[in-house]
């Protein structure tokens, strides 16, 4: 999330962070974050992996009057 520019979105719902890495897919089979990728390590798409480890990344990239629900 450091050697370029990024796009960050902030996702919410029921089971958001199960589904956007259902979308997002394994870094090492036929998914979007595998076949954008440059090498396993540096893929193209980033999800946090927990509630936890989500809101320690939203308030990394996000001030807190900038999440809108």
């Amino acid at each position: 999330m450091i050697s370029g520019a990024v796009v960050n979105q902030v996702l919410e719902g029921d089971n958001a962070v199960a589904k956007n890495r259902e979308v997002m897919g394994a870094a090492n089979a036929a998914t979007i974050r595998k076949e954008l990728a440059e090498s396993i390590k540096a893929n193209s798409v980033h999800g946090s992996d927990s509630l936890e480890n989500a809101a320690t990344e939203i308030a990394f990239f996000f001030k807190p009057d900038e999440n809108v629900g």
